[in-house]
């Protein structure tokens, strides 16, 4: 069964997941479905005003605006202060000669990024030609989450392979970061750009983690090309409470009341093991906003997990979804089986 993209967003809608993903951008809080700057390709930003030479001084030649540099052959020129928010001092103008990363703390996490990991970081930008920040979350207190296929190829490659838990420090060339520059964050032409980096956390791809034996009278879930399909128990009545099981007990955060969790999931008729919704690509969404069986079958479980939930109608949509597509009757028993691909606290 297939729906289409607008049924498909009627149905996410109704649960209360959204396919979001907000960044935190350089001088701008608005929060978008769209990355804004992170070390994205482009940074908004007032410009800085110009400068003219003074009465008493004539015009001199036009110059480059980067200065030659001799670039450095790794980071070790590169000092961070901690702090709550730190300092990252270089010895500008700075340059390096190929992008790479040096890592000042290794994560304990099993979990590494890869090059299209969704990520929770804080982050400082620094320009190596003036040695000043040009965009940092530390300084906005907020983390930043965001795609690795969304950025500069240098901030990529500087995290891809990297544990969660860890704190980085990325050195990029300018064709890695913004070969053309950047006049609204003030970047040259030419630039080599520094980023420190705590890598909070960071999504799985789907469950991942140890398998749990299936308890006796739930829907039997098998999976095939990559998504669950359930097989309702002969005989056995739906139940009038909610049974939730982990399939798969992933390694990552317990989600809490106050969670925000990306998932992907499927749902299924109990009356008849139809399934009713297919949700399987990650959303995010707060916990709180989601319907009852959600927030009682998920708190306590973990990201990386693949979890069953068997959904009374009291807890899920007691009156039906008539205008929904396809339509749910009322009084309908839900079986969902979800993964827990990401959970922030």
């Amino acid at each position: 069964m297939t729906f289409s993209a607008k049924s498909l967003r009627r149905m996410l809608a109704a649960v209360g997941i959204a396919s979001l993903i907000t960044l935190s951008a350089c001088g701008n809080d608005a929060t978008t479905s769209e990355p804004e700057v992170t070390p994205t390709e482009s940074v908004s930003a007032e410009p800085s005003p110009e400068v003219s030479p003074s009465a008493s001084e004539s015009p001199e030649p036009e110059e480059s605006p980067t200065p030659t540099v001799e670039p450095s052959a790794d980071l070790s020129g590169v000092e961070v202060v901690d702090g709550d928010v730190p300092e990252v001092k270089l010895p500008a103008p700075w340059g390096i000669e190929s992008t790479q990363t040096k890592v000042l703390k290794e994560g304990t996490s099993a979990q590494t990024l890869t090059d299209t990991s969704v990520v929770t970081i804080n982050y400082m930008g620094v320009n190596g030609t003036t040695g000043e920040v040009f965009d940092s979350s530390f300084e906005r207190g907020e983390p930043a989450t965001f795609s690795l296929e969304q950025v500069v190829p240098g901030f990529q490659k500087g995290l891809s392979g990297q544990k969660v838990g860890s704190r980085v420090l990325i050195g990029m060339v300018p064709e890695d970061g913004y070969a053309e520059g950047n006049p609204g964050a003030g970047i040259d032409p030419g630039t080599s750009l520094v980023f420190l980096v705590d890598i909070i956390s960071a999504n799985f791809s789907e469950a991942v983690g140890e398998a749990v034996p299936p308890a006796e009278g739930m829907p039997a879930v098998a999976m095939t090309d990559g998504k669950p399909e359930v097989t309702i128990p002969a005989g056995v009545p739906a139940p009038t409470e909610l049974r939730a099981q982990p399939l798969i007990k992933g390694p990552g955060a317990a989600v809490t009341a106050e969670s925000t969790v990306q998932v992907q999931y499927r749902a299924f008729n109990y009356a008849d093991g139809s399934m009713w919704q297919d949700a399987w690509a990650p959303q995010s969404g707060q916990l709180s906003t989601l319907i009852e069986g959600w927030k009682q079958g998920l708190v306590g479980q973990t990201a990386g997990s693949r979890v069953l939930l068997v959904v009374p109608p009291a807890l899920a949509f007691p009156d039906g979804l008539p205008e929904a597509t396809p339509p749910l009757e009322a009084g309908q028993t839900l079986v969902y089986v979800i993964d827990i691909l990401d959970v922030q606290n």
